[in-house]
């Protein structure tokens, strides 16, 4: 145990950490010069193609020190603010962190968050300044902020460049010398931390785990605490670039348990595993069921294809744990699924890896986020679907979800960054000036108002400086209303809204204005409107496609020529009865994109 070091790489997006772990594994002769390649250990095309990394990873690293040798276990996290809470299963498994920030950009929302998370699991911090080889860094500004930050020692800074190279034999000191080896009693009960899985398609499902307590032996009998399920450990091993077999595991190690599992459910990050004879006393602490908070509707295109969908879909879920989904049916799109995600940037790669991997075509309806409803007769449930809201007259009241927001910016876009959030109907809690020219600030925000493009605006109004992390703080009565968008006076269920009463008129109109653009004209008028509950609060009107049957009327009697055009208003009238109206897909889009 005394030479094993398990440590993380916290960062925010983009700030280098998948470059710099390319050059610990070159460093450490883990990957040779014919396997390597940018950002090795992010194997999803997506990830390469971003440049983020959406799935955490787990490598081992052999490494040589005065004469010592080290096993240095490597766990990746990813550095989206939808993934917290992988990162911070994958934070309780080390013993240290190595802190990656910018040296052009500075401290972001994200490094502080998951800074937090690992000073609380009492990590040793190792603080590094990556892209110092750039010409516009600005290492005396950016070490200042980390000083504050951490309130470490300005000398304990390294100064690195994942891209050339530079620094990287320190950091590997630093590891050695500065991270505590594992703690954890070898005799004792087998107590294991699950924090990441994946699945193959021959051996299903893998579990990546860290030994807290005790080992596991191959073939041994263990049991899955927070899902009871018990299983045949049938391989177990090391994670190299490709898995290693190994008989034994001790206590500080980290590896893989294959034991045929074949549903995601029955893994969760965060569980524990221990033997089934001679179990541990109490689960590791801190598991929790991963909640999501954003839900969409997903509908082939083709209705046809409804049955391929579900495939992709059970297929995805094995891949990513975190997705939830149920079927569900739509008036106008047919059937489908309602699934819940992480956040956005979770929807956006579900969409994405549906449309490569499974080459399936689908519309994604409005995304809203989940309410709690209170009926008069004191009843309560969880709203997902404006279709599932019960009539407004036996509603007590309904609560939304509420988030806790900091906003890292330069003083520069402040004052457009608040406006953007009261817009939001957000409260300002906090604001802190980090240095001259950096500000804190802390909102309270209803997470329903940040999921329509809340993120790509705070990007451009602050020329991209603007860092965004959000956690979810609880629920608050909101004065929220239905919003149905009627056509022909049919409602379409899959552009229903939930919305706040304030904001119901003018997001209606700009639908009805949208709309009226998108949907082709037909042989008769299409009235466009949208309605709370039975008043309508906006109309537009799509105008028929006339002929002119007066062409042939020369001269003579204004009466001929209104006798032809009642008649032509008695067919347009009676072909309104059974005309029905094609929404494009291009109108569902639309609407995500009003801003």
């Amino acid at each position: 145990m005394e030479n094993i070091r398990n440590f993380c790489i916290i960062a925010h997006i983009d700030h280098g950490k998948s470059t710099l772990a390319d050059r610990l594994l070159e460093y450490t002769g883990t990957v040779t010069e014919r396997d390597l390649q940018a950002q090795i250990l992010d194997d999803m095309e997506l990830e390469r193609e971003r440049g983020i990394t959406i799935k955490s990873h787990a490598i081992q690293m052999d490494y040589e020190l005065d004469g010592q040798k080290y096993v240095l276990n490597l766990i990746d996290t990813p550095g989206h603010v939808d993934f917290s809470y992988e990162v911070s299963r994958s934070i309780a498994a080390c013993e240290g962190a190595l802190l990656i920030v910018d040296a052009t950009q500075g401290i972001q929302a994200q490094t502080i968050s998951n800074l937090y998370l690992a000073i609380d699991n009492d990590l040793e911090i190792i603080p590094v300044m990556n892209k110092m080889d750039l010409d516009n860094a600005m290492p005396d500004e950016v070490m200042d902020q980390i000083v504050d930050l951490i309130g470490c020692d300005p000398e304990s800074i390294i100064e690195a460049s994942g891209k050339t190279g530079m620094g990287v034999n320190q950091i590997l000191e630093d590891i050695i010398n500065k991270i505590p080896p594992p703690k954890g009693d070898p005799n004792a009960p087998l107590q294991a931390l699950i924090f990441d899985s994946v699945f193959n398609s021959f051996r299903g499902i893998i579990a990546y785990f860290k030994i807290m307590n005790g080992e596991i032996r191959k073939n041994d009998f263990v049991k899955f605490v927070n899902t009871k399920k018990e299983y045949n450990a049938d391989e177990i091993g090391v994670l190299r670039l490709e898995q290693e077999p190994r008989d034994v595991l001790k206590t500080g190690d980290v590896g893989y348990i294959i034991s045929g599992i074949k549903s995601s459910k029955e893994v969760k990050v965060g569980d524990t595993v221990t033997h089934v004879k001679n179990p541990c006393e109490k689960a590791i602490a801190g598991f929790e069921d991963v909640k999501p908070m954003v839900f969409a509707g997903i509908y082939p295109v083709d209705a046809d294809d409804y049955e391929e969908l579900r495939a992709s879909m059970e297929k995805l879920q094995l891949n990513d744990a975190s997705l939830t989904y149920e079927p569900e049916s739509s008036m106008a799109l047919g059937f489908g699924f309602r699934c819940g995600f992480l956040g956005l940037l979770h929807m956006e790669i579900i969409q994405e890896r549906l449309d490569r991997e499974f080459d399936m075509n689908v519309i994604t309806t409005v995304p809203n986020v989940s309410y709690m409803v209170y009926t008069k007769k004191g009843e309560e449930f969880e709203v997902h679907n404006p279709s599932g809201l019960p009539d407004q007259m036996l509603i007590d009241h309904i609560e939304e979800p509420y988030i806790h927001a900091q906003i890292i910016s330069k003083a520069d876009y402040v004052g457009q960054v608040m406006k953007l959030c009261i817009d939001k109907r957000g409260i300002l809690k906090n604001q802190v000036y980090l240095t001259s020219n950096r500000v804190e600030v802390t909102f309270e925000l209803p997470l329903g108002e940040i999921v329509f493009y809340f993120y790509d605006k705070l990007k451009s109004i602050s020329k991209g400086y603007a860092s965004f992390d959000y956690y979810q703080s609880g629920f608050k009565p909101a004065n929220l209303s239905k919003l149905d968008i009627l056509l022909n006076g049919e409602s379409v269920d899959a552009l229903s809204t939930l919305i706040h009463r304030d904001n119901a008129y003018d997001f209606g109109r700009r639908i009805c204005v949208k709309l009226k653009e998108l949907i082709p004209r037909q042989q008769f008028d299409i009235a466009i409107q949208a309605a709370i509950g039975a008043k309508i609060i906006a109309r537009e009107t799509v105008k028929a496609v006339r002929k002119d049957v007066t062409a042939k009327c020369y001269g003579g009697d204004i009466t001929r020529k209104r006798k032809l055009l009642e008649k032509q208003k008695k067919g347009k009238k009676r072909m309104r009865k059974v005309g029905n109206v094609e929404i494009p897909q291009k109108a569902f889009l639309a609407v995500l994109k009003l801003d």
